[in-house]
């Protein structure tokens, strides 16, 4: 029990890796578009960058450039289908400079490529 209630202890301090990486997630979904340099958003929560990708791994159960991969698809697919983006808006809004990278990736991720994803999605959703 004393250590879970140190690592909680931890997660909580405000000088604490899991404050850090809490920014770093912060920062990461505010600037969603943006390139990731990790040893730019390491040293932004003054941390190293082994030290960075230990606990950000440890905390989010993946290494920064994944998480960040998911966070753009998963906004790209919340912008499709609640905003109506087409695909190449959506892309290009969540960071991707290539579409056929973006399919790719999306695809791997949800199964299908992007339109038809939507148009399931939407399918689904009239049936409720």
């Amino acid at each position: 029990m004393s250590d879970q209630s140190d690592h909680l202890r931890q997660i909580a301090a405000v000088d604490g890796h899991g404050y850090r990486i809490g920014k770093a997630i912060d920062w990461l979904k505010t600037n969603i578009a943006s390139p990731l340099r990790v040893e730019e958003l390491a040293s932004r929560v003054q941390m190293s960058t082994p030290s960075f990708h230990h606990h950000f791994r440890q905390l989010a159960g993946m290494s920064p450039l994944r998480y960040q991969k998911w966070l753009r698809l998963n906004e790209a697919r919340r912008l499709m289908l609640n905003e109506h983006y087409d695909v190449t808006t959506a892309a290009y809004a969540v960071g991707y400079e290539s579409l056929s990278h973006f399919s790719r990736e999306y695809t791997r991720m949800f199964g299908e490529s992007p339109k038809r994803d939507i148009t399931e999605l939407r399918k689904s959703a009239g049936k409720l």
